[in-house]
Order: C-alpha cells, then structure tokens, then sequence
C-alpha cells in the first residue's frame, strides 16, 4: 500500500508577506501552553517550523537535548538552519517531510509539536495518529491552531468581512479547515489520542506599532502572496476585489482605535507511558 501524502495545498506560501508573520513568532508568544513541561534533556520535533524561530527558541529551551525541525517545503529550511546557526544552536537539525508520514521510528521523540500547521492538511487525524506514534511513552502531542471565524476586530468593516468570508473559501478550497482551532480536540479524540487538554491563546494587536504591521502583511499578503494566485486562479475573486480587501485592511490599520484579536485552540496531550 503507498504511504499517505498530503492532499492539500498550502494556502499561504512563502511569499516575504508571509514570512513577516512567521519570523515574528516565537515560543513565548506561540508555544507558551508548552512551556511547561519541557526539561533539558527532551528531544523535539517541530513539525512545520517554516523559517525556524519557534523551532530556536525550543532549542534554546533544551540544551542537553535536540530539536528537529520539519517542513514540507525545502525552501524555506535554509532560513530555518540560518535562523539556528545565528543563535549559535549546535543542537538542531532540519528536514523535509509529511505529517501524515513521518519518516521516523515509533516512540523516538519527548515532544512532537505544531504550530498552524493542521489547519492546512488534508487530513487532521491521520496527522495526529502520526504525531503520537513518534512520540514516546509518556511524552507530549502539542498543538495550536488559530480559529479564522472566531477573529474579531473593532470597527467593523463590511471590507474585512468581506476578506474573512473569501480566506475562508479558498482555504477551504485548497482542501485545509481555516478554523481549525475549535475542532483540534475533536481531531485529537478521533486519532486514538487521551489525556487531552484543550485550552486556548490569543493575539492581540491594537498599538500603532502593531497595528500597521498586522495591516500592512495581511494587505500585502491579500494582493501578492500564493493565497492570493489561487483566489483568482480558482475563481474566488477578481483582482479588484483583493485590492478592495487589502484596502480595507489599510483603512483598519490606520484607526487609531482599531483592535484586532486571533484566538487559537491548543491541546496538550500526554501519550500514556
């Protein structure tokens, strides 16, 4: 029988857009629910670490162990490893590979983590099922997802709505679920997983600061990333509508009372010794 493999596409890509998001994330503000049950000596793997900061800070985090970091798409792994070597890390490694067949021996690792990665698989549980096959006996399953429909800004904006309405139906287009986060203890109960604890997290952006770079990478990413290729490609949406989108998003950014909140499910699962 072949090896399962992904289905779906990555809505987003690596456009500069893209990565100006994922470049800002770091344990402390994406992993905190995790933070607590790391020790020195744990081996991690890191699956989805894009441009590898969450995957350094973990490192960080375990210097008498081992993070590995995980990604689908080649490319980006060489920020990843430029990320580590900067930091002075000698204690990662990087691959390419599918969390839907992970390409390593059962029970090899203390925690086997993602970060917005299930949200664009095309199957959730079969990722989750992979996930606690290599972790070991009483290691952990750690996951967070951000949960699309459950964003919230102020002021409304019938052109932010409009955004939210369409990210949703491409993503889901491409085969993912954009609101992952309410469903990953669901996901986690159908993959065979116990000891479940689901929580949730937030991001928030309401400064100056904050607010023109969220603005200013979801415009950019509205009009020039692969999310915004295959919206057109597929028949989502003109090139006027994105523009109106990534017009709106400029329009909020500027408010000086706008204020915008991501909320992510998290789940913690402990795999029984």
């Amino acid at each position: 029988m072949p090896a399962p493999r992904e289905t779906a596409v990555y809505t987003h890509g690596h456009h500069e857009s893209v990565l100006r998001s994922h470049t800002w994330r770091t344990a402390a503000n994406s992993a905190a629910y995790l933070l607590g049950v790391l020790r020195p000596d744990m081996r991690i793997l890191d699956i989805g670490c894009g441009p590898g900061t969450i995957t350094a800070d973990l490192a960080s985090l375990v210097p008498d162990g081992h993070v590995t970091g995980l990604d689908r798409a080649p490319g980006v792994l060489e920020q990843a490893r430029a990320t580590a070597a900067g930091r002075g890390l000698a204690n990662t490694s990087f691959t390419v590979g599918d969390v839907h067949a992970l390409d390593f021996p059962d029970d090899t690792f203390c925690v086997v983590h993602a970060h917005q990665v299930l949200q664009h698989v095309g199957d959730p549980v079969r990722a989750l099922r992979e996930m606690g096959r290599v972790t070991r006996p009483g290691g952990y399953i750690a996951v967070r997802d951000a949960d699309y429909a459950a964003m919230t800004w102020y002021p409304s904006s019938r052109g932010m709505d409009d955004w939210l309405e369409l990210y949703r139906r491409v993503a889901r287009a491409n085969g993912g679920e954009p609101d992952a986060g309410r469903r990953l203890k669901s996901w986690a109960l159908a993959a065979g997983l116990t000891d479940v604890t689901a929580g949730s997290g937030t991001w928030t952006f309401s400064t100056e600061e904050e607010r023109a770079w969220w603005s200013g990478l979801w415009a950019d990413r509205t009009v020039a990333s692969a999310y915004a290729g295959r919206a057109v490609e597929q028949g989502h949406a003109t090139g006027g509508q994105l523009r109106a989108a990534a017009q709106a998003w400029r329009e909020w950014g500027a408010r000086d009372d706008g204020w915008f909140s991501v909320l992510h499910g998290e789940i913690l699962c402990r795999k029984e010794a």
